[in-house]
């Protein structure tokens, strides 16, 4: 992670290219590191811990149907229209994440024209993008690692995502030291305490001319086998080959019990006699310190002392003086309470006395004012117009209800007149 921090970007690592093959009048020529080819791989990695930060798998490998990226997928070539795709429909996912909409890619739509659009997008975010887009059309490279990696970062920012400091776990230390010291013994170490285990015991006695001639027999067969042999057959290689097979066997491993109590007792041994060396020195200096401490107590005292027989008569002034402010701020109060409470009486009279006036100002504006006059003469006019208006309607809904009569009397004296004509034809007959 702590990659993702120093992140350099690909028009910088153009640059020191640049730079590299002497490109530029008067500029220093500066070649890029042995760890800038492979600069890319820890972007690829930070990038895909980021995904997963902002849970890709879920949100956008399933819905599509799509198989999760390795942790080298774009710093690699492996299928560059499936790398293109797949750097496209991620770059997307990206900016949406980012809060900025934009349209999923489809396999048909033109290369050139999402490309300039992811660019353009990331333009607006702040970051840099000073490469040709064609390097980007390959679907893999340092360019699509920066593209996607500065995205991501964008996202993270969006959602509001901060890294913290990891947490390490506390081990404990005393075990971890005792058997790293007790986990591996070589047969000197073992020769060694079997030989103070057997002088310890003092049932066992050795004779020494017995083992003096014990040695020397040893010493006569040693120089009898080396007059023998007196050139070696054996191949350097091989005898270097073997002592290394056979090296790792010939050391002893003894597993410490923890739980033993001869160990806990030598700990036991060992922390009392560092608590009592430690304490022969921090005694001396806690007891200088514990001198000095007195002392200048002592002389503390002594000046609070001097200082309170002199200032005496100060503290006494100093003490009637407080007590004159404190009468003095009770006055002030009690003051302060008048000022305030006369003020309250003001401001309700000075409202008073605008409402009167602006009452009067009212009075006199329409004692003097002609205004109603003029809406009083309007309005009579306007029912006098209106009144004329409602006379005409009246007449003509009066004359359609006497045309109305008229018709329906004559109606009926025609209806009369061809019922009586029948009766008097039939009378004839």
């Amino acid at each position: 992670m702590a990659a993702s921090a120093a992140v350099v970007t690909p028009s910088g690592l153009e640059d020191e290219v640049s730079r590299s093959r002497g490109e530029g009048a008067g500029e220093v020529v500066v070649e890029r590191g042995p760890g800038a080819a492979y600069h890319m791989f820890v972007v690829m990695e930070d990038l895909v811990e980021k995904l997963k930060l902002l849970r890709y798998e879920e949100d956008l490998l399933r819905k599509n149907n799509l198989k999760p990226p390795s942790r080298h997928y774009f710093a690699l070539p492996t299928n560059p229209g499936e790398q293109f795709y797949m750097f496209c429909t991620l770059a997307a996912w990206l900016i949406n994440k980012a809060g900025r909409p934009f349209e999923q890619p489809q396999e048909y739509d033109d290369p050139n024209a999402i490309i300039s659009n992811i660019l353009s997008e990331l333009r607006s975010f702040g970051r840099t993008a000073d490469f040709p887009p064609s390097k980007l059309k390959s679907g893999y490279g340092e360019h699509v690692c920066y593209v996607l990696d500065c995205l991501a970062e964008e996202a993270l920012k969006y959602i509001g995502f901060t890294w913290k400091r990891p947490a390490y776990p506390v081990e404990e230390l005393e075990e971890e030291t005792v058997a790293e010291d007790d986990a591996e013994l070589t047969l000197n170490k073992v020769d060694e305490e079997f030989m103070e285990e057997e002088t310890d015991n003092e049932e066992n006695f050795i004779d020494l001319n017995v083992l003096k001639a014990q040695t020397y027999r040893l010493d006569m067969n040693e120089s009898a086998k080396q007059e023998d042999i007196l050139e070696s057959t054996t191949d350097a290689a091989e005898w270097s080959l073997e002592v290394d097979r056979v090296l790792p066997q010939l050391k002893v491993t003894i597993r410490t019990d923890n739980k033993d109590w001869r160990i806990h007792v030598d700990q036991m041994h060992q922390h009392k006699s560092g608590i009592e060396s430690a304490l022969k020195e921090t005694k001396g200096f806690l007891d200088k310190l514990h001198n000095e401490i007195s002392r200048t107590l002592e002389k503390i005292g002594s000046r609070e002392k001097y200082i309170n027989n002199q200032l005496e008569h100060l503290v006494q002034e100093y003490r009637a003086a407080q007590a004159q402010l404190s009468e003095a701020r009770e006055r002030y109060q009690q003051g302060n309470g008048g000022v305030t409470e006369r003020t309250r009486l003001l401001s309700e009279v000075t409202e008073e006395l605008e409402k009167v006036k602006q009452e009067m100002e009212e009075k006199g504006s329409s004692m003097t004012d002609g205004a109603p006059l003029v809406k009083i003469k309007q309005s009579l006019t306007k029912l006098k117009q209106e009144t004329a208006q409602m006379d005409i309607r009246v007449g003509v809904v009066e004359h359609t209800l006497l045309q109305s009569k008229l018709k329906e009397k004559s109606n009926m004296t025609r209806d009369m007149h061809a019922t009586v004509i029948p009766e008097s034809a039939m009378g004839s007959y």
